[in-house]
């Protein structure tokens, strides 16, 4: 069976949690030196920002709320396309979900729909830059300016992506990277990264990752000793968890350029298939460079996608969908509503299959895949 994904390792992996875990001092909290090492390389790849590693993305989003001050009453917008933890950041201060739709060609909030969501209580807006695709951030951010509110890129997916030669993450007031086991880097499982692109938020944020404590700034000698100063939360990652990441991050390029391989194969091969109408490609913006983070395509119908998915699996080919739309869930009903029409969401998302796509994927699995999906269209053209 070739799985839908396997988690990036590089080899050293191992090596680094052994070292890690035979130090003398043996620190395993957190910003111990695997963790500084990862720390620094955020910082010397993304100069314009402040970085800080996290657990997991969700708790990235969550320390962005904080540091925004989302209360009770407060709107954020967002897509419904996305995962729970995009809504669950911000519900979890007391705030309103506003979900917006979604573009047809790249899964990606439109852009021209988000004005007319905002009202009084509107505090941010949330894009989520779906499969390593960028969203329509000029036009974001021009809103936010002219509305005076927050932007928090939900870049899970976009590490290594760019917009108009801007990295995704960078170019909100706050970003967050992901890095669970089926996203491009991993730092073992779980893990996460907070862009601050205002460094007036970092002394903050450095608090309320450290429980709310000045503990960042005592063992920098900034103060004499530490206490609670602010409200603060455990976002600190282990020194496991950056140990693995570190060989990932020393390999990042080798992982990037390796993924987009296989995502362009899949797309070279199978643009017969769209061009009869069978599928339709994923598109991304000639402004946007993706990531490879995910290969997907669009069949006809909710009822292709089924049969194609059950045809796969009989073949060998672990093939999925992909989320549903938050506003539809019974959570989402409670916390959230829908801005205006579901023109796209529910219909685009309910045609959407996802390849397998990994690291050191085989060329002859990716032909595997591939065949499998011709061998079904033929058999029902």
């Amino acid at each position: 069976m070739i799985k839908f994904n396997k988690a990036p390792v590089t080899g050293k992996e191992i090596e680094y949690i052994a070292n890690a875990l035979a130090k003398v001092d043996r620190k395993l909290s957190g910003d111990g030196e695997y963790g500084k090492k990862c720390q620094e390389w955020f910082d010397s790849n993304y100069q314009e920002s402040k970085t800080l590693l996290t657990p997991s993305c969700t708790q990235s989003l969550e320390l962005a709320a904080l540091l925004i001050g989302i209360k009770e009453g407060d709107e954020v917008i967002m897509p419904s396309y996305t995962f729970v933890s995009t809504a669950n950041a911000f519900v979890l201060r007391g705030a309103k979900i506003v979900f917006v739709d979604i573009r047809k060609d790249t899964m990606n909030i439109d852009e021209k729909k988000i004005e007319e969501a905002i009202t009084k209580k509107t505090k941010a807006i949330v894009p989520v830059h779906y499969a390593g695709v960028a969203c329509e951030m000029d036009t974001i951010m021009s809103l936010a300016e002219k509305y005076n509110l927050y932007v928090i890129e939900d870049a899970a997916q976009g590490m290594m992506a760019n917009y108009k030669g801007k990295a995704l993450g960078t170019i909100g007031h706050f970003g967050a990277f992901s890095f669970h086991e089926t996203k491009n880097y991993t730092s073992g499982g779980e893990g996460g990264l907070l862009l601050i692109n205002n460094p007036d938020y970092f002394e903050r944020a450095e608090i309320i990752r450290e429980k709310g404590t000045n503990r960042s700034q005592f063992f920098r000698g900034a103060v004499d000793k530490y206490t609670w100063v602010d409200i603060g939360s455990s976002y600190l990652p282990s020194e496991i968890q950056s140990a693995y990441l570190w060989a990932q991050l020393e390999c990042a390029e080798l992982i990037n350029q390796d993924r987009v391989d296989t995502w362009n194969f899949y797309f070279k091969s199978l643009e017969n298939l769209s061009n009869q109408g069978y599928i339709e490609l994923p598109s991304v913006p000639h402004n946007c460079e993706h990531n490879g983070h995910m290969f997907y395509f669009k069949t006809q119908s909710l009822d292709v996608r089924t049969k194609l998915i059950k045809f796969l699996q009989s073949k060998g080919v672990s093939a999925v969908f992909h989320y549903v739309p938050l506003h539809s869930s019974p959570a989402g009903k409670v916390f959230g509503e829908f801005s205006s029409e579901d023109k796209y969401t529910t219909l685009e998302s309910e045609k959407l299959l996802r390849l397998p796509l990994w690291y050191g994927m085989k060329s002859a699995e990716q032909q595997l895949v591939v065949q499998a999906v011709k061998d079904f269209f033929a058999k029902t053209a």
